[in-house]
């Protein structure tokens, strides 16, 4: 039987690693938003380096009280009221709007003010940087490079936007050279990075919000990789045409990975064991090690010979690279299992993109072999469900049972929501052949699940609201006595 999970709050370290940097002692930093994943590690980052940090965002959440027990003075809600007497530096998440009341305060005040991606280049630029791009498995990557130079004794800073229970939490301060750091496209935030080392996972649609259409989005990927050095390293999906077309002219030597013979770190003799994968990394056409995966799916062999490379280039033996990857367990709301009891597995996945759902489903399936998956997805945003509808209609055929309630709201307009249901996504499912259900909120879909789940399915909450309160309150049902 496996045991409830712990919450991501308590995930989180409730001490930290002090390495003092005059540039930050002493220094008054707020952050608003800061709850967002990205935001939190940056506050604990700061504290780490010995500045006073305070912060606010809407709501309150369990992780974003740990950043108050590490010694942030965090305010939910926000007004001018919240910003401290002693005001060096405001930095604010690519989510706040330009009328925030605290923004302008600040602004008004005469405070330094920047923006989340470019307080994160500061911290990137004294380091040797490694930035880690892609539409899908960002965090994931980021959080393997950072536990393997750990493990390798390399003590590294990073910061990555989602938990990593290896690493107690979203960033760590090291006393080593290299600085990992997630590097996300939207709002083109990753062009405020300096990497020495880059990735470029995977470009497909995504964030349209903000990009006209694909070509733009290549264009933003083509100007990361000008971001990088001529003494630099870019390594890059050998099989995306995407990618292919962001990274021609790219300033510095490029290494490909992939499946295919043409890429220059390339996966052979590969074999599984329910969706779990072992395989020879071979550079350029030579056996370099072997990896063995603890993560299921095929799209992490991708992550793990990305992952390579890059350790690769900050020194690591294969033999290290091999012994960090084997023990990397993933990231927090990465198919993280909740619990397993009476004969039930509950599950919880970030996936909010229809390839993200599609080969989280299918490894899913793999790993777990249930009798079904129930998978109850909550759409992030209305206009990314209106701009990829036939994508997500598609993306669920792994799935016997999909749930859908109403989209979660966030960055969007008002105007917006007109244009869109969470109806209209499972209209377009059984259109698709799927088996879906629209349900409003979340109490309706747990009556609904008491009622119908047998030993032998799973349920998989996906999305990356606050969809995961529903897995959470499963595990509640499924320990107690019923």
């Amino acid at each position: 039987m496996h045991k409830p999970m712990t919450s991501e709050g308590q995930i989180y370290s409730s001490t930290i690693a002090h390495v003092a940097d005059p540039k930050y002692v002493g220094k008054c930093v707020h952050l608003i938003g800061a709850g967002g994943s990205g935001m939190r590690a940056l506050g604990q980052m700061l504290l780490s380096r010995g500045a006073t940090v305070s912060g606010s965002d809407c709501s309150g959440s369990s992780a974003l009280e740990s950043l108050g027990v590490l010694g942030a003075r965090i305010h939910i809600g926000q007004s001018p009221s919240n910003l401290p007497t002693k005001l060096d530096l405001v930095v604010y998440s690519a989510a706040i709007k330009d009328g925030n009341p605290e923004l302008l305060a600040a602004r008004q005040a005469g405070a330094e003010v920047v923006k989340y991606s470019q307080m994160l280049g500061r911290m990137m630029a004294d380091h040797c940087g490694m930035a880690i791009s892609g539409t899908h498995g960002k965090s994931t990557t980021s959080a393997m490079v950072a536990y393997a130079l750990q493990h390798a004794g390399k003590d590294p800073s990073f910061i990555i936007g989602a938990v990593v229970p290896q690493l107690s939490g979203p960033s760590g301060v090291g006393k080593g050279k290299c600085f990992v750091a997630e590097a996300c496209e939207f709002d083109r935030s990753f062009l405020n990075l300096r990497p020495r080392m880059a990735a470029i996972l995977n470009v497909e649609e995504d964030h349209l919000d903000c990009y006209e259409n694909i070509e733009a989005i290549i264009e933003s990927f083509r100007a990361f990789t000008n971001l990088l050095p001529a003494d630099g390293l870019l390594v890059a999906n050998g099989e995306d045409r995407n990618v292919a077309l962001a990274i021609r002219n790219a300033p510095c030597e490029v290494q490909t990975f992939g499946l295919t013979e043409n890429c220059h770190w390339r996966a052979m003799n590969v074999t599984t064991d329910r969706g779990k994968f072992s395989y020879d990394a071979m550079f350029n056409g030579k056996r370099f090690t072997h990896i063995t995966l603890k993560l299921a799916g095929l799209h992490h062999v991708y992550n793990s010979l990305a992952a390579t490379a890059l350790l690769h280039q900050a020194g690591l033996s294969g033999q290290e690279i091999t012994a960090g990857i084997a023990s990397f367990e993933g990231t927090f709301r990465r198919m993280t299992i909740k619990a397993q009891l009476n004969g039930i597995t509950v599950v919880d996945d970030y996936a909010h993109h229809p390839t993200e759902i599609q080969v989280t489903l299918k490894a899913i399936r793999d790993a777990f072999l249930p009798r079904r998956i129930w998978c109850l997805f909550q759409p992030h945003q209305h206009s990314r469900t209106r701009f990829l509808l036939k994508d997500f209609a598609r993306s669920f055929g792994a799935a016997d049972k999909v749930i859908v309630p109403d989209i979660y709201f966030v960055r969007d307009s008002e105007r917006e929501k007109e244009y869109i249901s969470a109806e209209d996504l499972v209209a377009q499912i059984r259109f698709n052949g799927g088996d879906a259900m629209y349900f409003k909120g979340f109490e309706a879909i747990i009556e609904h699940l008491k009622i119908s789940l047998t030993p032998g399915d799973l349920v998989v909450t996906m999305g990356a609201g606050n969809i995961w309160e529903v897995a959470d309150e499963i595990v509640r049902w499924l320990g107690s006595d019923r």
